[in-house]
């Protein structure tokens, strides 16, 4: 079609501020950005919430795409990561319900009330405790103990690379007597 500006014509000028032009990327690739999302995460409102996200993300990564480069695989990159991050998150989620519906198992004793308080209580003064905590170490605490994640998926959920095992430091007891060198 004649007049109609490329897909690299389009990011550049997106790349400029112009939001129109950023406006015609997502019509033309809306479509296969859903598609690319339901193929992995087979669900329609998963998709779409993923193309949509993966959109919003491009837009604030516009400043890291490559002049020259080809915009398709690079924005489709950024869809299917929001997808698999929607279903690794949701496996999560699905395993946390699991935990939490083992430990109250039907036939279990019901907990008496004074005891539910207690642990109402408990939880909330918890959880306000870490909502004190600075954005990382928030992060961190939920992450590995309230999500329940191992060492190294708390890292890869952070974006960081976990410390290699033989560089790490011995740590002397914080308690007792130290052990014989």
């Amino acid at each position: 079609m004649e007049g109609r500006p490329t897909d690299g014509e389009l990011f550049t000028r997106a790349q400029r501020g112009n939001q129109a032009a950023y406006e015609e990327i997502v019509q033309r690739y809306q479509q296969m950005a859903f598609r690319t999302a339901y193929v992995i995460t087979g669900s329609a409102a998963d998709a779409e919430d993923a193309a949509q996200e993966g959109f919003v993300k491009a837009y604030r990564a516009l400043a890291t795409f490559r002049s020259g480069a080809e915009p398709r695989p690079w924005l489709l990159r950024i869809v299917a990561n929001e997808a698999r991050n929607r279903v690794r998150s949701a496996g999560r989620r699905h395993q946390l319900e699991l935990r939490v519906a083992e430990r109250f198992r039907p036939g279990d004793a019901a907990p008496s009330p004074e005891a539910a308080a207690v642990a109402a209580e408990d939880s909330k003064r918890l959880l306000g405790f870490v909502n004190e905590l600075s954005d990382g170490d928030r992060l961190v605490i939920t992450s590995r103990y309230l999500l329940e994640l191992s060492g190294e998926e708390t890292a890869a959920a952070l974006g960081r690379r976990p410390r290699h095992p033989r560089r790490h430091r011995q740590v002397a007891p914080v308690a007792g007597p130290r052990p014989p060198t």
